[in-house]
């Protein structure tokens, strides 16, 4: 399976997630410029966190008009997997792939620890290997994490089971409903505020981020075989 990680000008975390994938997945993955157009030789696209474009008209809003969302775009409405954290899931709400805002933190401060968060639904294509409600160790480092969206779209998210990730014990930035991840209605784009790409590994603190890119791998797997 080849993995493609996209680089925006001031993004931060697209090393830890090519590392994630290269050194304790064991896929083949490759950075994506954010001048390309074409993607189709990848199997799964991440977008990672950091500060695209300095965040300095709105976390996202300058990403989702570079050329490679375009080509992003294309590759979620085939139904290919795309995930993105921290800035990645800010850019996805920013390019309509994913529904709501993120908003600034109700602190209006930036949060910087390690959290627990809950798996409300392990019936997704990343969330396959966990159990149904299992908590996971996942870090966070964000100012604007705070998920909004109208009640019809948040009533919609849960009929469809599109809620996929919640804090669990304490919600660090007001999100609603403490939503931490969300997919589309099709299940193939996954945005989220936690950083599973930096919980790969006991020493570091987590693995818990482990079974969300090997459960990319088994769907892919399924795809490729069927």
């Amino acid at each position: 399976m080849k993995f493609g990680v996209i680089v925006f000008p001031g993004s931060n975390c697209d090393i830890d997630l090519f590392l994630a994938i290269k050194e304790v997945i064991k896929e083949e993955v490759a950075y994506i410029p954010h001048t390309a157009d074409d993607l189709s030789e990848f199997d799964a696209i991440l977008i990672p966190g950091g500060f695209s474009y300095g965040d300095y008209l709105r976390c996202g809003a300058i990403a989702r008009f570079s050329t490679v969302m375009e080509a992003v775009i294309k590759f979620a409405n085939e139904g290919k997997p795309v995930f993105g954290t921290c800035n990645g899931f800010q850019i996805l709400t920013e390019a309509g792939l994913l529904p709501g805002a993120l908003l600034k933190n109700d602190s209006l401060k930036f949060v910087c620890k390690t959290q627990e968060v809950k798996v409300a639904n392990n019936q997704s294509l990343f969330t396959s290997r966990y159990e149904k409600d299992d908590v996971l160790k996942l870090p966070i480092a964000h100012g604007e994490g705070n998920y909004y969206c109208d009640e019809e779209t948040l009533e919609e998210l849960k009929r469809n089971n599109q809620i996929i990730f919640t804090y669990e014990t304490e919600n660090p930035n007001g999100s609603l409903e403490n939503i931490a991840g969300i997919t589309n209605k099709k299940g193939n784009v996954l945005g989220m505020m936690p950083h599973p790409e930096r919980a790969m590994e006991d020493l570091l603190g987590s693995d818990s981020g482990i079974k969300l890119f090997e459960s990319v791998v088994d769907y892919l797997r399924k795809v490729r075989n069927s």
